[in-house]
């Protein structure tokens, strides 16, 4: 049966619905706050075992034995001959935040074991994605005998077959989905293989480069390098994984090194994002960190990501730095831009969304570096697919898109694989390349099957609200025990409540002309209330008045100049006037 919905100002509700008397009872056991405990209901953690394997990592539990990836212990005994041999190899990467850090983890892991390695991140606009043969072919001519793909090469084909004509020995390390067959690698770790047993399928890139690294040095009875737990951290969190089993594990853990030993590389990171609070968390990494590292890979040369991250020179790390914020200052402009670019021919009507139920659009002025970030936010938005595309010259279209849920983009370009030169990714993210004279057809076919695997219901923007909470709920003992859902991310989102029946104690306030900022009152208790981004609520709360209506809040806790609040941010508000 689905869960009832109302309708707010801007989302569709999912409200909240679990047995009362069950979450009395997990709130008695487990010492938590009542919405909490309804919270773990509403999201399927029912039984003693899920709820404890959530609160508390255990790494026997959590963590599977390298070895069992298929392919991982042939990749670790080739890279041993080539340390030992002293053979040359080349850690060729992907130019995002999972490629860049993957190949920092595995040069910070191999030179202090003595190898004889270099690496290599591709320019997104001259080289494009992922490894090719002329990459091989050179690495060939400069001596090089082992390629070790990291992030990337379930789809190098051609390069494989390159690299085995020339003796190189390739082996791949990466995330993504593989197509019905997979490259003639000398070995080729990724989790989703059909034939491989490892339990746990959704590292990420960096992910699988740490478990190969750590094989590696699980078999010479060495402590993996400290960095290792910091670049984990960066990549698993950057590139939106689910922070569910495995990489939740890796994820706390990471956050509990660097909270310890922050490198200075990340120092620089934290002061460029603003991050002043003692203890980072993994939304600071989401959206403060991660941002500033990809820019690099967005807009200008990757390579200088790998030299910041390993970096040991402070005026070095700083200069680079510095470039990272300017760049990402840059990125967030462009993204604007774009934004709007789409927004305005949805406005026009030139895409209809009243008929269409994917966004597509392209254009030459739109870097390709920065197209998935809007189509993220698009998705946010319109609750429905979204593919944009970069127009080259040479008459290509090179795209990244997004997806919803219960339509899997993967499966939709498979099927239109005769179009495409090239497509790789995941169910709910992938990026393509095909001719321009082929988008058309490529939208008629992705029209195609949404008509069949999406419902007018799944295309509303919805707020899932995990419980119901009062003024009285809101209290230091719920901040404190919210920490035991941590780290939030993908598929483990901070906990949303509807708190109903509230009412303005006085006039709503804007802020910088986009912030709204309100004091309401219900239970006996006041308490400040912030919406950001949403100026479309200040008119229908200055009519509101004294009337009670509904509000959908996140729970944050302040800290300025040693004092500390406990805050309600504003998601949406129901029930409020409209003019």
């Amino acid at each position: 049966m689905d869960k009832q919905l109302v309708q707010g100002a801007r989302y569709a509700w999912q409200m909240p619905d679990s047995d009362y008397n069950q979450a009395l009872s997990l709130a008695a056991t487990y010492n938590l706050s009542v919405p909490l405990c309804h919270t773990l209901l509403n999201r399927g953690m029912k039984d003693h075992q899920t709820i404890d394997a959530y609160l508390f990592s255990d790494k026997d539990r959590d963590i599977a034995c390298a070895s069992l990836l298929k392919d991982a212990q042939k990749a670790v005994d080739r890279i041993n001959q080539a340390i030992n041999k002293q053979e040359k190899i080349l850690i060729f990467g992907d130019y995002d935040v999972d490629g860049i850090t993957s190949s920092s983890l595995m040069m910070a892991c191999l030179l202090p074991l003595g190898a004889q390695v270099n690496f290599y991140l591709p320019h997104r606009v001259k080289d494009g994605y992922g490894l090719s043969t002329k990459i091989v072919q050179r690495a060939a001519d400069n001596g090089y005998k082992v390629i070790i793909t990291v992030d990337n090469g379930t789809t190098a084909f051609e390069p494989a077959i390159l690299a085995r004509q020339l003796g190189v020995d390739l082996i791949i390390t990466d995330h993504h989905r593989p197509h019905d067959t997979v490259p003639d690698a000398f070995a080729l770790v990724n989790p989703h293989q059909h034939d491989c047993n490892y339990p746990f399928k959704e590292l990420a890139g960096v992910g699988v480069t740490f478990k190969v690294v750590s094989l590696l040095y699980q078999q010479r009875n060495l402590p993996l390098p400290e960095k290792a737990y910091e670049l984990l951290l960066l990549g698993t969190i950057a590139d939106v994984v689910p922070l569910t089993g495995e990489n939740r594990f890796w994820v706390r853990h990471g956050l509990q090194w660097v909270n310890k030993f922050s490198s200075l590389s990340l120092d620089v990171l934290k002061l460029n994002g603003k991050v002043t609070q003692s203890l980072l968390t993994a939304t600071d990494v989401g959206f403060k960190i991660a941002p500033q590292i990809n820019a690099l890979g967005r807009l200008e040369d990757p390579r200088q990501g790998v030299a910041f991250l390993l970096g040991s020179e402070q005026k070095e790390t700083e200069r680079i730095g510095s470039v990272l914020l300017h760049l990402n200052q840059t990125r967030k402009e462009v993204e604007r831009v774009i934004f709007e670019d789409v927004q305005q021919l949805i406005e026009s009507g030139k895409i209809n969304l009243k008929e269409e139920q994917i966004i597509l659009a392209a254009s030459s002025n739109w870097p390709p570096g920065v197209i998935g970030l809007v189509a993220s936010r698009l998705v946010g938005q319109y609750s429905r697919p979204v593919l944009l595309f970069h127009l080259t010259s040479s008459g290509k279209a090179k795209g990244s898109c997004r997806s919803i849920e219960p339509f899997n983009m993967f499966h939709a370009l498979q099927e239109a694989g005769d179009l495409l030169d090239q497509f790789g990714g995941h169910a709910m993210a992938a990026g393509l390349a095909l001719d321009i004279k082929n988008l058309p057809r490529l939208k008629e076919l992705l029209e195609a099957r949404a008509r069949v695997y999406l419902k007018p219901e799944d295309l509303v923007s919805k707020l899932v609200l995990d419980a119901k909470i009062t003024m009285q709920d809101v209290n230091k003992q719920l901040v404190h025990d919210m920490h035991l859902f941590e780290p939030f991310g993908a598929q483990n989102s901070e906990p949303k409540f509807v708190m109903q029946g509230v009412s303005l104690v006085q006039k709503p306030q804007m802020l910088k002309d986009v912030h709204l900022k309100c004091l309401v009152f219900a239970d006996g208790i006041i308490k400040p209330l912030i919406f950001f981004n949403r100026p479309d609520l200040f008119e229908p709360l200055l009519l509101q008045e004294e009337k009670p209506f509904d509000i959908a809040v996140q729970i944050t806790q302040n800290s300025w100049q040693g004092k500390t609040n406990i805050e309600l941010l504003g998601l949406d508000a129901a029930g409020v006037k409209k003019e």
